[in-house]
């Protein structure tokens, strides 16, 4: 391949960043700017709140959608390679082999740090703190 084949990639990809730079631009420039109490309100599945949420929001949900697109992707890559798996030989057999392994390092180690644990009292980590006071209130 040469250099002029990478052209239109190249060309593209320019495109792709003056529109998004462009875009941008743009709309700082002709947006119009007065905002209100209300529109600096926060806003919600159309109900306003009255008072700040008790708790914050838990990152065991974030963390359970990132892994939960590690593993997708994980889903993903396999379909390709069982598409051409008979043109890969035995090298393609020994890239997913080694990419399983790696994965399921990955489930291992998340499973072992307690992040599919959704029980919190049950965690080894937390029972040694929590344990104790709850042995001392049943021993008064």
């Amino acid at each position: 391949m040469e250099l002029a084949d990478y052209l239109p990639i190249a060309l593209m990809t320019i495109l792709g960043i003056a529109f998004a730079g462009m875009s941008l631009v743009m709309s700082g420039m002709l947006a119009p700017s007065n905002p209100t109490p209300e529109k600096l309100a926060p806003y919600e599945c159309g109900i306003v709140p009255l008072q700040d949420p008790v708790q914050r929001f838990p990152v065991k949900f974030y963390l359970v959608a990132m892994l939960f697109v590690i593993f997708d992707v994980e889903i993903i890559f396999l379909f390709l390679w069982a598409v051409r798996m008979d043109q890969f030989g035995w090298a393609g057999i020994a890239a997913i082999v080694a990419f399983m392994l790696m994965l399921i390092e990955t489930l291992a180690y998340v499973w072992k740090r307690g992040a599919l644990d959704w029980n919190v009292a049950s965690r080894a980590r937390y029972r040694k703190v929590v344990a104790p006071r709850a042995e001392m209130d049943e021993a008064a």
